[in-house]
C-alpha cells in the first residue's frame, strides 16, 4: 500500500467538463434568453406588421412631417396648426419637462421643510405637519388634480375682475399673468446673475476645502450677495440701464402681454407638487431620525443650537439615506404628471392622444409615449446615482 507524501500544494484540481464549467454556462443560459427574447420581439413586431397591412392601416412614423391641422392652448415654443405632428409631440415633451422640472424644485423644498416640521419640539407646528402629510397622502392624486382645477376655475374671477394688479401680476380663473422683461434689454443683468452664480459656487468649494484642511470656517453668505450685487449692477451698466418691462394688460376678454400661466398648469402644478411634498416629508423626517441621538448630543455638547446641528451635523448625514427614497418620489412625479390629460393640460399624453386620433396610428403613439417617459426616467435615475455616489462614504 503506498501513500502520496508529496507538498499538497502541488496538487492541481482537475478543470470540469465545458458543460460542468460554471462560467460556460452562466453565457450560455445568457446567450438563451436573450435570443428568446429577441425571437418573441421579432415575431410579435412581424405579427402586428402583417395584421396592419391585413386591414390597410398604415405603419411607420411618416406622419411626423404631416401638417397637425389642431392647436395647442400652451406651448413653450411657437405652434400653429400648420407645423407638423413632430413639433406637436416636442411641444408637448417640452410641457411635460416643465411641469416636472417645477413640480420636483417645489415638492423637494416643501417637503423638507414639512419633514423638519414633523420633527419640531413645538406641539401646534408638528400637527400641522401631521395633518397635512396624511391628509394628502391618502387621497388619490386624480381627485386632487380636479379638486384644484375645479377651485381655479370656479372660486377665481374672470379675467376682467382678475386680482391684482399686484407687482404687475394679474390673477384670474384663466391662470396667472406674470409681467417679465422685454426682449432682450435685460441680457446684461442674466449674464451677471449667471456669472456670480459661478464665482459664488467657486467660493462655496474654496471655503469646504479650507475648512476640511485647517477647520477654519470662512464667511460665504455676505460676499455671495456682494458678489451678485456687483455683477447684476455690471450687466445692467453695459446694456445701458435698461427699465422697459412687458407687463400684461387686459384687451377685450383677456390678457396681452407678458407670459401667461393657464389654469389647466396651475392646477397641476399644485396637485403635483403638494402630492408628492407629503411622501418627501415623511423620507427627510425618517432620514433625520436615522442620525444617531449621540451625534446630537455631541454636537449639543460643543455648543451648537438645534438649527445648527440638524444644519451641519443631522441633515448632511440624513442625506445618505434621503436619496434613494427620493429618487422613488421624483420618478413618481414626473409619471403621474401624465394625468394631466385629465384637465386638459397639453403634455406629451394628451398631444400623443390626438395624434393617434387623427392618424389611427396608435402603435407608434404609444410607443413614443413609453419612450419619452422612459427616457426622462432613466435620466432622473442617472443624475440621482451620480449625486448619491458623490455624498457616500467613503472607507478607509
Amino acid at each position: 500500500m503506498s501513500s502520496y507524501s508529496g507538498d499538497p500544494g502541488d496538487v492541481k484540481p482537475s478543470r470540469p467538463a465545458f458543460w460542468n464549467d460554471p462560467v460556460i454556462r452562466g453565457i450560455f443560459w445568457q446567450v438563451v434568453v436573450v435570443g428568446g427574447v429577441v425571437l418573441l420581439v421579432a415575431f410579435l413586431v412581424s405579427n402586428t406588421l402583417s395584421n396592419l397591412a391585413r386591414q390597410n392601416i398604415a405603419s411607420g412614423f411618416g406622419f411626423f412631417n404631416a401638417e397637425s391641422g389642431f392647436a395647442i392652448g400652451e406651448a413653450i415654443i411657437p405652434f400653429a396648426p400648420t407645423d407638423t405632428y413632430l413639433r406637436a409631440l416636442i411641444i408637448g415633451l417640452l410641457n411635460t419637462i416643465k411641469v416636472a422640472v417645477v413640480g420636483v424644485f417645489f415638492a423637494t423644498i416643501i417637503g423638507t421643510i414639512v419633514g423638519v416640521m414633523r420633527l419640531s419640539h413645538n406641539w401646534l407646528i408638528a400637527k400641522i405637519a401631521s395633518v397635512y402629510v396624511e391628509v394628502l397622502r391618502n387621497i388619490p392624486l386624480l381627485l386632487q388634480l380636479f379638486f384644484w382645477y375645479s377651485l381655479i376655475v370656479s372660486t377665481l374671477p374672470r379675467a376682467r375682475d382678475a386680482l391684482g394688479p399686484f407687482l404687475g401680476f394679474h390673477l384670474s380663473n384663466r391662470g396667472l399673468n406674470i409681467p417679465v422683461p422685454d426682449d432682450w434689454a435685460y441680457l446684461g443683468p442674466a449674464v451677471g446673475i449667471l456669472l456670480a452664480a459661478v464665482v459664488t459656487w467657486i467660493l462655496m468649494r474654496r471655503s469646504k476645502r479650507i475648512h476640511d484642511a485647517t477647520g477654519e470656517t470662512k464667511p460665504v453668505l455676505w460676499p455671495s450677495v456682494g458678489i451678485f450685487v456687483m455683477f447684476i449692477f455690471l450687466g445692467w451698466t453695459a446694456t445701458g440701464f435698461p427699465t422697459s418691462i412687458d407687463t400684461p394688460s387686459l384687451e377685450g376678454f383677456s390678457f396681452q402681454g407678458g407670459v401667461a400661466v393657464s389654469s389647466e398648469f396651475l392646477a397641476l402644478w399644485l396637485g403635483l407638487t403638494l402630492y408628492t411634498a407629503a411622501f418627501i416629508a415623511e423620507i427627510v423626517r425618517s432620514g433625520i431620525l436615522a442620525v444617531s441621538k449621540g451625534q446630537w448630543e455631541a454636537a449639543g455638547a460643543l455648543g451648537l443650537r438645534r438649527g445648527q446641528i440638524l444644519r451641519f451635523v443631522a441633515l448632511p448625514q440624513a442625506m445618505r439615506v434621503i436619496i434613494p427614497p427620493m429618487t422613488s418620489q421624483y420618478l413618481n412625479l414626473t409619471k403621474n404628471s401624465s394625468l394631466a390629460v385629465a384637465i386638459g393640460y397639453p403634455d406629451i399624453v394628451s398631444v400623443a392622444g390626438t395624434t393617434i386620433n387623427q392618424t389611427g396610428q396608435a402603435i407608434e403613439g404609444i410607443a413614443v409615449i413609453m419612450a419619452v417617459y422612459l427616457t426622462l426616467s432613466l435620466s432622473i435615475s442617472l443624475f440621482m446615482n451620480w449625486y448619491n455616489k458623490r455624498i457616500a462614504l467613503v472607507e478607509r
